[in-house]
Order: structure tokens, then C-alpha cells, then sequence
């Protein structure tokens, strides 16, 4: 899973959450619990604009001293990378499908973020570009 660095700074009795590799993903909480939560939100409510613009998605950075890691779920995590191999191989749905020998409206829903998918399928999207998913045990 992709997980970001996340500084919590303490304001007005509750934290306000900033990422400096995603600065569109800025939130707050009343208590340390609460923004933790809502920073886990925040971020991948913000991976929103990239897919929309169809922009990459940055790497995350190692935690500096005096952050923490906010993980996204597994299911964003792999469609955020094969979002970014499309765009570095310059493939555009339409040609993913035709690879895959599905229809473009396929692709669509595989790189939605609110679309569930099953990660045999991502791991096949990944693998029509040349790809393989790995998934490890930590």
C-alpha cells in the first residue's frame, strides 16, 4: 500500500493535517484520533484530482522526523500505479482496451476510484502494459 507522510500540527485544541507530497490534501480534527481519521480521508479524497486531471499521482516520500504515514487502502494504492504507468507509457483507455480486449467503459471503471475492483483485474490492466503487481507481507 502507498502510505504518505502526514505532519499534524497542533492548532486551536485540535490538529490540522498537511502532506507535502499531496498539498491538495489538507484537514483537521478536534483530537489526535479524529485527524487521523480525517487525514486518511482527506488523502484519498485528493488522489480525486488527480485522476480527473489525469495527472500523475506523486510518490511518497520517506517520513521526516516529527511526521506520520497515512496508508490508502490497498484497492487505491493499485490503481493509483496503474494510472501512473498509463500516463508514463502515454496509453490512453482506449488503447488499454483494446490490449485487453474489453471495452473502453471497462478501463473507465477499472481507473475510478470509487468503482470497486478486483485486484486480478488491475494486476491484468498492469500486465497489458508490461507490468507486474506485487503484493508483500510486512
Amino acid at each position: 500500500m502507498l502510505s504518505y507522510p502526514a505532519v499534524f500540527e497542533p492548532d486551536s485544541g485540535g490538529f490540522v493535517v498537511t502532506f507535502r507530497d499531496i498539498p491538495e490534501a489538507i484537514t483537521q480534527g478536534d483530537s489526535l484520533e479524529e485527524a487521523r481519521s480525517m487525514a486518511a480521508d482527506a488523502l484519498l479524497t485528493a488522489m480525486d484530482f488527480y485522476f480527473e486531471d489525469k495527472r500523475p499521482v506523486p510518490a511518497p516520500s520517506k517520513a521526516k522526523k516529527g511526521e506520520e504515514l497515512v496508508a490508502l487502502p490497498a484497492s487505491a494504492s493499485a490503481k493509483i500505479l496503474l494510472l501512473n504507468e498509463m500516463l508514463a507509457q502515454k496509453v490512453t483507455p482506449s488503447e488499454l482496451a483494446r490490449r485487453l480486449d474489453t471495452r473502453p467503459q471497462d478501463v473507465n471503471r477499472i481507473v475510478n476510484l470509487e468503482h470497486t475492483t478486483k485486484i486480478d483485474t488491475i494486476a491484468e490492466a498492469l500486465a497489458a502494459l508490461g507490468k507486474r503487481l506485487e503484493i508483500t507481507v510486512i
